[in-house]
């Protein structure tokens, strides 16, 4: 259970972290006022944490966005945004009468999560088909003009009863979920009849009385209102429920209006999402494309009229209710985001420019250098001879100017790129390089390493590369001379353009870019395949910090999903749009055939060769890709294979002290032939553990960065990992050696007959074995730098660990204390469920991560008893050799791991 006082810890953490400009891009330039004050008035804090103390849902609600939504990190940056601003002005979400019939537990879902975090959303909802059903059974005929209702006495009064039945039900079900949710059904629309000779009891609404939705969000309750209204002689009118969201978003001045459709979104012609709209870029093209009408354009103009009333920090989105917390707390968003955006003007000569001194303010306020006016006058003289186009924003918060190009290349180059951060809140960047990419079809430019938007240049380049601590971008080159010319020459002149305070030699070495680190590599004419793949979809990127090389065009990285802040780094791969090709030496243990098992439903990971002495001939069972033999490879084969750059990834599920000569082979290969796209091993032995020169692959407490950069993987040891991952959060407040009771299904014995896995003998027993110094003690001690106590045990059952661990404590600490810190410790880590009661082996048996529990606490408060158990086939080998292996070859940490239930 998380208590409110926990999840305000998660609103508060968020807002201590700030948004980046591009995160933001997306929400507003209210952001920049961001402050750790929460939404919530001192009153609503206080009734908040009162009456949501012992909340058993809010964990639930929380964990459950934290799983399946992005990262952590988005979700407490969103949260600290939202924050940022009074209570009822997060956001008016409109619901539909179809979303209360078809998806009511969705839509609760996700508004419980928005209220278990301190979020007041003001829910506005209709009834429209209900209605319609009603009249139908009740023998009156809908009668519609101009697309509205035509709303008699006797529709109005079985109108009314339905939207009190149905803002009931919507209350009810919330409070079921631990939402304290007020029903507000009158008494917040006054209206004039819309004509009452036309449509009799239809109103338009004249005012909008905000005191009832402040004073229940004071209180700590969701406002759940009904789209009627009453006249100031007190009858009641029907409103559309769009219309009343639309009011009550103009007087609420909200930084999002939602609009929850079963579509989830508007469409173009070819039927694919809009996932964004800039509508004072866009409209005037959108008005005019042939797909564009009836609904949509209805929908369109209904919007911009909406927003022209509201600050430029606000939004709409049209999403649907089972995606609502993906939009609202992920760059990547789910519907289609519709925003003001700004309308761009361009210039081709200084000439053009009416208020110099302005655009010398512009061009100075990036630049630190002593003599910036002076150099921006050299700059300008500069220009008066150049060919150029500068592109701005009328208030110039974004400016830029891209040379054209000249005889000794062909290509565009960014010179100058100036953008406040009302610019990037606004998303004039995004529009500006859609211009920009409209008028050159190729381009190149380069910025800082350290650049807090750098992923935004990322994605809207076709490749990137770095050189000390710039990065060069480009789109539109094609592999080939010149871009082996450009990089080899950046290689000598080093950075050459943004923010260089030789502006002269800047200009004349423009396109002077390109990669130290992957000199080498390019020379080998393999550019075409470190071409960065970007989406022209995507509205908002994950940020992160530089990558030492470009990816694939075309290639996925799907690490959204991740809980590391800043996106993996990868590696040099050949090429990532075709499937890694996977080596696996000793295929005939458990855990080799439960790695067979998860890569063949892998997409992005083909098996070429299994190796076992014993099955040597035999069909491979259990891979439907292809037919694969089992072969028996020598360490001479298998060093030919490297040479020839046949494998990507060697698995090696070898019994201890075995797999050296052939990861001694493999890298005599490597000497001697040396591949642009190293191959990867990752031994699942305990062989390398212990070894400095491998990585050890443990993602939820090794950085992430590391292991996806990494030629050698360690796979953890099955009991070593789930007693890492139940120590790990309480390292820091140890006050003795922790003491691990752990005990083993029979096949973590392997295969070869043993005491260890003879059922016969296990029956009704449980066998201690190795009661000091077994290698995991000293694997487990050795990665939390503190000494553990392990004592290993094996029972009956087929597959499974469960550990008993005793951990003193340097303080008093209570239960929930404790289980708060796993709670916030392995949020969002998808493989690891913190649960309340200890966990037991039937339950994790066949899946895919670790569960955490139990948390009893002594009476003296100084130890505590933690329990986890593990899938030792699985989590516990295969599974994180696949999260691994996924890592290391740039694909999504999870991908082809099924979910935790």
């Amino acid at each position: 259970m998380l208590s409110a006082r926990a999840v305000r810890a998660v609103v508060r953490a968020g807002v201590r972290r700030r948004l980046s400009p591009r995160q933001a891009a997306r929400l507003s330039p209210a952001l920049a006022s961001t402050t750790t004050t929460t939404a919530a008035s001192p009153v609503q804090r206080a009734a908040y944490s009162s009456s949501r103390s012992n909340d058993s849902t809010t964990r639930a609600a929380v964990i459950q966005v934290l799983n399946n939504i992005g990262s952590k990190r988005e979700v407490q940056q969103y949260l600290s945004y939202f924050s940022s601003v009074s209570s009822q002005q997060f956001a008016v979400i409109k619901v539909g009468g179809a979303i209360l019939t078809e998806h009511l537990d969705e839509l609760c879902s996700s508004l419980a999560f928005l209220y278990h975090v301190g979020l007041f959303p003001i829910i506005v909802h209709g009834a429209g088909p209900q209605l319609n059903k009603l009249l139908e059974e009740a023998g009156v005929e809908p009668q519609f003009e101009e697309g509205i209702r035509v709303t008699d006495g006797k529709t109005l009064g079985v109108a009314r009863k339905l939207f009190l039945a149905e803002n009931l039900k919507l209350v009810q079900r919330l409070e079921q979920m631990g939402v304290r949710a007020r029903p507000i059904t009158a008494n917040v629309f006054t209206a004039d009849y819309l004509d009452e000779a036309k449509w009799k009891f239809v109103g338009k609404i004249s005012q909008v009385n905000k005191e009832p939705i402040e004073t229940a969000i004071e209180n700590g309750y969701l406002p759940i209102l009904m789209s009627m209204a009453e006249t100031t002689e007190g009858q009641v009118l029907n409103v559309n429920a769009d219309v009343a969201a639309g009011e009550l978003a103009r007087a609420i001045k909200p930084l999002k209006v939602v609009y929850l459709s079963e579509k989830g979104g508007l469409f173009d012609g070819d039927a694919q999402k809009i996932s964004a709209i800039n509508l004072d870029e866009e409209f005037d093209q959108l008005m005019a494309q042939p797909w564009c009408k009836f609904g949509t354009r209805l929908k369109i103009k209904e919007i911009k009229e909406l927003l022209g009333n509201l600050p430029r920090s606000s939004s709409v989105a049209i999403i649907h209710p089972a995606d609502l917390q993906k939009e609202l707390f992920t760059d990547s968003g789910a519907g289609t985001l519709i925003r003001r955006g700004d309308r761009l003007m361009s210039a081709t000569s200084v000439a053009d420019f009416k208020d110099l001194e302005k655009l010398k303010d512009v061009l100075i306020r990036d630049r630190e250098v002593r003599d910036a006016r002076a150099t921006v006058d050299r700059y300008l003289e500069f220009l008066r001879h150049r060919k150029f186009k500068a592109y701005f924003d009328e208030p110039m918060k974004a400016f830029s100017v891209v040379l054209d190009p000249c005889a000794e290349q062909s290509y565009a180059t960014l010179a100058t790129l100036t953008i406040t951060k009302e610019g990037w809140l606004g998303n004039v960047a995004d529009n500006l390089f859609a211009a920009i990419r409209k008028d050159h079809t190729s381009l190149v430019w380069t910025v800082k390493a350290d650049d807090e938007n750098l992923t935004w240049f990322f994605d809207q380049a076709d490749g990137s590369l770095v050189h000390g601590n710039d990065v060069m971008f480009w789109y539109g080159i094609k592999p080939g001379e010149q871009l082996n010319k450009l990089m080899e020459e950046f290689t000598v002149h080093g950075r050459a353009m943004l923010g260089d305070s030789n502006l002269e030699a800047r200009l004349h070495r423009a396109a002077q870019i390109a990669s130290e680190n992957l000199r080498a590599h390019f020379a080998s004419g393999s550019a075409a395949n470190q071409a960065r793949g970007y989406s022209t979809l995507a509205r908002r990127p994950v940020m992160g910090t530089a990558r030492t090389v470009a990816f694939p065009k075309g290639f996925t990285r799907g690490y959204a999903s991740t809980t590391n802040p800043n996106p993996p780094y990868g590696k040099k791969h050949a090429s990532n749009t075709q499937p890694s090709r996977v080596a696996l030496i000793g295929a005939r243990g458990y855990t080799g055939q439960a790695l067979i098992g998860l890569l063949n439903t892998h997409p992005n990971f083909e098996l070429r060769h299994v190796s076992s002495r014993e099955l040597a001939g035999q069909k491979l069972e259990g891979y439907n890709k292809k037919e694969i033999i089992y072969q028996n490879l020598s360490f001479e084969d298998v060093q030919e294979m490297e040479k020839r750059g046949e494998i990507d990834v060697w698995v090696m599920a070898l019994p201890n002290g075995v797999c050296k000569p052939y990861v001694d082979a493999i890298n005599e290969a490597k000497k001697s032939s040396p591949r642009d796209d190293s191959s990867l091993i990752v031994d699942l032995s305990a062989d390398y553990r212990f070894d400095k020169s491998w990585t050890y692959g443990l993602p939820e407490l090794v950085k992430r960065s590391a292991i996806a950069q990494a030629t050698q993987i360690a796979n953890p040891g099955c009991y070593a990992t789930a007693a890492q991952l139940a120590i790990s959060p309480l390292v820091e407040h140890l006050g003795g050696q922790p003491t691990v009771f752990g005990v083993s299904g029979y096949s973590g014995a392997g295969t070869k007959p043993s005491p260890k896995n003879n059922v016969e003998l296990l029956t009704n027993n449980i066998i201690p074995y190795s009661l000091t110094d077994h290698i995991h003690e000293r694997e487990i001690s050795s990665q939390l730098g503190t000494p553990v106590g392990f004592v290993p045990h094996v029972a009956v059952w087929f597959q499974g660990i469960h550990h008993t661990i005793n951990i003193p404590l340097n303080k008093t600490m209570t239960s929930r204390d404790i289980r708060q810190m796993y709670q916030d410790r392995y949020a969002g880590e998808k493989l690891v469920k913190i649960v309340g009661e200890a966990p037991s082996v039937k339950s994790i048996s066949g899946k895919h991560g670790v569960e955490i529990g139990g948390f009893g606490v002594h009476s003296s408060g100084k130890r505590v008893v933690v329990c986890a158990t593990i899938d030792n086939l699985l989590k516990g080998a295969a599974t994180q050799c696949l999260q691994n292996m996924n890592l290391a070859r740039g694909y999504g940490e999870y991908e082809g791991i099924p979910e935790m239930d």
